[in-house]
């Protein structure tokens, strides 16, 4: 019987700085273990110390340094100049191929931690000093969200995306193997294996580029299919509830999981029971605290759903204290991409894991919020009818006369408009209709083109 290799172990490090305090720091924290549990690997202890910032060569102090080390089996001494070795961990991470099952005995009946998970973003030489004192594998935050988008892409866009942001990531921490800095021979002659490899990186991500561009022209195309439609998107931190409370709202059966970045894709489904006009709800990527700016950026097309809507929905969990620095976590990335003036409303979801208290004191906080629980059909039905009330306020009414020699079209104006009443005269089916200004154009142009 074929036996899994073991699961890899962590150890979490958390800096705290005199602008946090405990409670974002714990949360922080939290956060980052419940991230390298989507990884699959196994938390075994916590170091944290209070510092003035994460700027010192081995980002902890000498003796918390050495607990770390005690904890992985290392020297806790970082100031040596010789090459780290070259762990397995990091070839499973750059995508070198699933680490095999380690062929030599377990001396040890306690395994010790294999990573090194810091909950801030690293310099080149700060990992090095780390490795070096702990002789585990270090990761920064920014590489374990990278690494988690790059397991979780589906599509092809996400994939190229993803691609994207992993190698820029790489790049600067590329370093030269013991015995690798000689000069090539041959093709590449007078470049190291270092320069040769930086190289390959920077053509790689030019030819990322150029079929990301084309896979985006596609969508901006199909985006602009849809730009006269009533278009939701929903909106917010990592593991909010959005895909639970899009699939309330669509009936669709996306991908519902406890877990951060489940699902990346944008997905857009059309709000049910069905209206007329119909309104489509996407779901966008998650957000979350130290979002590597690369990943913002090859992202952006992807969130340009949120940036096209007619109504942002900003969903956040209620039942987390940290709900409110979440939430600006969420708008500033927003802000970022021009999305901050598109009409919003906030969402209080996972009330139903609020105590009273709790929930009177949100709704005091958060007049205009939406409270509900995407579990609470009576919830999800008031919410339905909150949307179809904001888009009736822009709607207009007007009259359309589709001539008989151009019946076909009758499904057109069906689909972009509701009908409130049809009649007939000599010149064809004459039409009441009410819809979006837009929309409504469109149609006029429709029926003058054919």
């Amino acid at each position: 019987m074929e036996t899994k290799p073991p699961v890899p172990l962590a150890v979490l490090v958390g800096i705290q700085t005199p602008q946090v305090d405990d409670v974002a720091h714990e949360a922080s924290l939290e956060e980052l273990g419940r991230l390298v549990k989507t990884l699959g690997y196994g938390v075994v202890g916590t170091v944290s110390q209070k510092r003035e910032g994460t700027g010192a060569g081995s980002l902890l102090g000498s003796g918390k340094l050495a607990e770390l080390a005690a904890l992985t089996g290392g020297t806790g001494v970082g100031s040596s100049m010789a090459p780290p070795p070259r762990a397995k961990a990091r070839q499973r991470f750059e995508g070198a191929g699933e680490t095999a099952p380690s062929t030599e005995a377990e001396t040890d009946t306690v395994r010790k931690p294999e990573f090194v998970i810091v909950d801030h973003e690293l310099s080149p030489s700060q990992i090095r000093n780390l490795e070096r004192a702990t002789g585990a594998q270090v990761l920064d935050r920014t590489g374990i969200i990278v690494e988690i988008f790059h397991r979780h892409a589906n599509t092809r866009e996400a994939k190229l995306q993803v691609e994207m942001a992993r190698l820029k990531y790489v790049a600067p921490r590329l370093r030269e193997s013991s015995g690798g800095g000689e000069r090539r021979q041959g093709p590449g002659a007078g470049e190291s294996n270092l320069d040769l490899d930086r190289r390959k990186i920077r053509d790689r991500l030019a030819e990322l580029k150029e079929q990301l561009e084309a896979v985006q022209r596609d969508s901006d195309h199909r985006r602009s299919a849809r730009r006269d439609q009533l278009r939701v998107a929903l909106v917010g931190y990592t593991n909010a509830g959005k895909s639970s409370l899009m699939r309330a709202l669509t009936g669709s059966q996306v991908l519902v999981e406890d877990k951060l970045f489940a699902t990346l894709d944008t997905t857009v489904r059309i709000l049910q029971p069905e209206t007329r006009p119909r309104v489509l709800v996407s779901d966008t990527v998650g957000f979350i605290k130290q979002l590597p700016h690369d990943l913002v950026a090859s992202f952006r097309s992807t969130l340009t759903e949120a940036l096209e809507a007619s109504l942002l929905l900003y969903v956040v969990d209620a039942s987390d204290p940290t709900y409110e620095a979440q939430l600006e976590v969420s708008r500033s990335v927003l802000r970022e991409i021009g999305a901050d003036v598109v009409p919003s409303r906030l969402v209080l979801n996972k009330m139903d894991q609020v105590d009273a208290a709790g929930r009177a004191a949100l709704v005091e906080k958060h007049p205009d919020a939406i409270p509900l629980s995407a579990h609470s059909v009576e919830d999800v039905r008031a919410l339905r009818d909150t949307i179809i009330a904001f888009f009736e306020v822009s709607m207009v009414e007007d009259v359309l006369v589709l001539p008989y020699a151009k019946q076909g079209l009758i499904g057109e104006v069906y689909e972009s408009a509701r009908v409130l009443s049809e009649g007939y005269d000599e010149n064809g089916r004459v039409l009441k209709v009410r819809g979006l200004p837009g929309a409504i154009a469109r149609l006029q142009r429709s029926l003058a083109a054919r």
